[in-house]
């Protein structure tokens, strides 16, 4: 047998291989349902998160996040690399808008016709265009890559757009211990006929069992300094 058949013989093996690790888009998509009905999202979280904006305003800013259900505490601890000395707090309270079950796009909502494969380490993650059911203005999610793995959200193309601006972004997720959370978004957009660019980086996710009561309590107040009486 000559090198050169061989070779040919490998190949033609190792393209059977790949192919018989392959699912059906069918049955990756029926599993992309129950995944999203059994994911979790965590009830206490802290992370960090950095957003840089570039466009008709420049931002670039370093905040600490603790979440505990609808609470919300937000530290902006860093504005364009400079460490604030005092860092501004705020407290609210707000659903989490990039939790998986709320993000991700379901079959109920969207139609899913599968595009094809990509290799992820050593599976398959699966990419699907997604039609909105019922198209409504504002941003909508045009692409999903479902993880080959267990099934969950890899990344979510999305396309946006109302008066004077018109975008486009996704949003990758990956594995925090047992949870499924968002690690980066990158977004570009025409904003008055201006390009304008956004990038939010996720990292350092804690899962703590609970967070004290003080951690949403606004913090207090300087006192003011008065003068002595001469």
């Amino acid at each position: 047998m000559s090198r050169l058949r061989a070779i040919s013989i490998l190949a033609l093996v190792g393209s059977v291989g790949a192919s018989a690790n392959l699912l059906d888009s069918q049955y990756v998509l029926q599993r992309y349902a129950l995944a999203l009905v059994a994911a979790s999202a965590p009830k206490v979280v802290v992370f960090s998160y950095t957003v840089s904006q570039v466009g008709p305003s420049n931002i670039e800013q370093h905040h600490r996040i603790y979440r505990s259900g609808l609470d919300v505490r937000d530290d902006t601890l860093s504005v364009d690399g400079i460490t604030l000395l005092r860092k501004v707090v705020r407290i609210s309270r707000h659903v989490d808008r990039y939790a998986i079950a709320r993000f991700a796009p379901s079959t109920e909502s969207y139609e899913l016709l599968f595009l094809g494969t990509v290799k992820d380490g050593r599976h398959f993650d699966y990419v699907y265009e997604a039609t909105p059911l019922n198209h409504s203005p504002g941003a909508r999610i045009d692409r999903l890559t479902i993880d080959g793995s267990n099934f969950l959200p890899r990344a979510v193309h999305f396309l946006s757009g109302n008066e004077g601006v018109e975008g486009s972004g996704e949003v990758e997720f990956g594995p925090f211990g047992k949870y499924w959370m968002p690690v980066v978004a990158a977004a570009t957009a025409q904003v008055g006929g201006k390009p304008a660019r956004e990038r939010i980086t996720w990292s350092d996710y804690r899962f703590p069992q609970s967070l004290p009561p003080s951690t949403f309590q606004p913090p207090q107040p300087l006192p003011q300094a008065t003068l002595p009486t001469i």
